[in-house]
């Protein structure tokens, strides 16, 4: 039983090992693809080498590194193999029009507050991102004729500053999973991401710390 014990050590290890080549040492997308897999490589010869010395580790070294490796290969290659394609009912607004003098009180509408378009940064990326403020009083983010590569992990955050690079993505809220790497979509903003200083979007891959694109808002 003791031997067993080493089972959660060895799958803590592996994890441990892929997030820290995957998403702190690099910036970089195929970098940290290539990091994981050397660490994967390395921890599989190592554990392998201890199995065939000693025979009553086998169990305890295979099992959990077989268990980790099938699991990291399913969950990366899902996000880099398979597209998710979404068509929300996205809200839809036009820029607030000028105040007159005189005019009549007009009904609560949407109005748009700022609008961006993507540019990639480590995939190919496109679409437009609207900040918009609807007639309720919400904030809304918008991606329509939205599309980037898939990946593992994807989020979608605000971020403060013009985000020139991945590097730059300190100080953010998130808004959550990216619904589809293509198509339309919509996301609620509350807390510190209604903060006028976070206004630009960022599409992140939280698994490789990287970002795929990002859109820079601008009022309308």
């Amino acid at each position: 039983m003791r031997y067993l014990l080493l089972a959660p050590a060895v799958a803590g290890a592996l994890v441990a090992g892929i997030w820290l080549a995957g998403g702190v040492l690099t910036n970089d997308f195929v970098a940290s693809v290539i990091l994981t897999g050397v660490w994967m490589a390395l921890a599989g010869l190592a554990c392998l080498g201890l199995a065939i010395r000693h025979r009553r580790l086998r169990l305890p070294l295979l099992v959990p590194y077989a268990i980790i490796a099938i699991a990291a290969t399913v969950w990366l290659g899902r996000g880099e193999l398979f597209d998710k394609t979404v068509d929300e009912d996205v809200v839809t607004a036009a820029p607030a029009p000028a105040p007159a003098r005189g005019d009549a009180p007009k009904p609560r509408r949407n109005v748009l507050v700022s609008r961006g378009s993507f540019e990639s940064l480590e995939h190919e990326s496109s679409g437009v991102a609207s900040l918009i403020r609807t007639r309720r009083g919400k904030h809304v983010l918008t991606l329509t004729g939205f599309s980037t590569s898939n990946g593992p992990d994807l989020r979608v955050y605000v971020a403060a500053g013009p985000v020139a690079d991945a590097g730059d993505v300190h100080d953010f809220a998130d808004l959550g999973a990216l619904k589809g790497d293509k198509g339309n979509q919509q996301y609620e903003l509350d807390g510190k991401a209604l903060d006028s200083r976070y206004r630009t979007v960022v599409i992140w891959c939280r698994a490789f710390s990287v970002g795929f694109a990002r859109a820079r808002l601008t009022r309308e």
